[in-house]
């Protein structure tokens, strides 16, 4: 066995593989997948204004849980911008989310600071503030000031998630921290008593790891929560009333960027691209037509899901420049060319 490259050897080795594909493909989307948590964030920011490329364990976490808040929010008859969010987990993945969060407040019209304010980044250490040491430049961002929580604390002046939805009366619980039961009844409790249906996103996977099962969080909120996963569950019986639970799975995001990036020839993948489809994600809600229905569509339609977020996602792409602007229809032509039938192809044996 070899070791593991790391440190500037490792980039170098990137730069490598990428101009590699740039040469052979020069009009290609490079998906990065499950690179480490140094590394994957810092290989985003390098090259995604560089070349076409995504990180879906970043950037596809984030569109669909945004797209998972701004249809719980509309449900609710409000926008994302007026939820108060709280994470318990801050690697790439969660603040990531965080970011998307931020960018869709600000569509929705807060400043960037503002968004910002209501957005509380909680780890094993407690919350983010920006006076603590060997915070990563991803996370700094994302940090509250000590004034502002100065008294939130214990006399230590470690901020606990439990003091965090104390004070700061989170509407919005969502975890990436890859332990099991950090969510505990005393915290869920606190939560649903500052609102009236919080929503509650346990995202971790495996299932041994989720932060808290959906059953438990029924129990302890009275039936209130709006619950999606990181990991499957079967459906939960509170009460005498079936609650299907929604798992949050990037798969209802990344084919529908991939097919409306490559529909539209896409140069780049943009952050309205990725709003964009976000924003299409809710849309395709069964919950705002039906107050009892399920958070996001079923799997069994992921195919037209994917294909109306592809168009979104190309019309942000040419609205943003980084696409030739094309009809409506041509548009659509693309997208049905593009999309991918996993079906064998019928061959005729020859004699040889």
């Amino acid at each position: 066995n070899q070791p593991r490259i790391s440190g500037e050897e490792y980039y170098q080795f990137v730069d490598q593989v990428i101009d590699a594909v740039k040469r052979r493909w020069p009009k290609a989307l490079i998906q990065f997948e499950d690179f480490a948590q140094k590394n994957a964030m810092p290989l985003l920011n390098k090259y995604r204004n560089q070349i076409c490329c995504f990180n879906d364990d970043i950037q596809g976490t984030a569109a669909v849980s945004v797209g998972s808040l701004i249809a719980a929010s509309r449900a609710a008859g409000k926008q994302l911008k007026d939820q108060t969010i709280a994470f318990l987990g801050a690697g790439s993945a969660g603040c990531g989310i965080a970011e998307q969060i931020v960018a869709q407040m600000v569509v929705e019209g807060l400043s960037d600071a503002e968004a910002r304010a209501r957005v509380y980044m909680v780890d094993r250490f407690g919350l983010f503030t920006s006076n603590q040491p060997n915070l990563l430049d991803f996370q700094r961002k994302l940090a509250q000031s000590p004034d502002r929580v100065a008294h939130w604390g214990n006399p230590e002046g470690v901020i606990s998630l439990l003091d965090v939805i104390q004070n700061a009366k989170p509407t919005v619980l969502i975890g990436v921290s890859g332990q099991p039961g950090l969510f505990t009844e005393e915290v869920i409790k606190t939560l649903a008593a500052n609102c009236e249906r919080p929503i509650v996103l346990p995202l971790s996977n495996p299932t041994s790891q989720v932060e808290a099962f959906p059953a438990d969080i029924l129990e302890w909120t009275e039936g209130k929560a709006l619950i999606a996963t990181g990991s499957p569950f079967e459906p939960v019986n509170y009460q005498g009333k079936l609650y299907n639970i929604s798992q949050c799975n990037n798969s209802y995001i990344f084919p529908g960027i991939g097919l409306g990036v490559i529909a539209a020839g896409a140069t780049r993948v943009t952050d309205s691209m990725l709003i964009a489809s976000s924003n299409a994600l809710a849309d395709c809600s069964p919950l705002l037509q039906d107050p009892n229905a399920d958070l996001l569509p079923d799997l069994n339609e992921i195919q037209q899901v994917s294909k109306f977020i592809a168009f979104r996602v190309a019309k942000a792409a040419m609205d943003a420049g980084v696409a030739a602007v094309m009809s409506d229809e041509a548009l659509r032509e693309a997208i049905e060319a593009n999309f991918w039938k996993p079906a064998y192809r019928d061959y005729k044996r020859v004699t040889f």
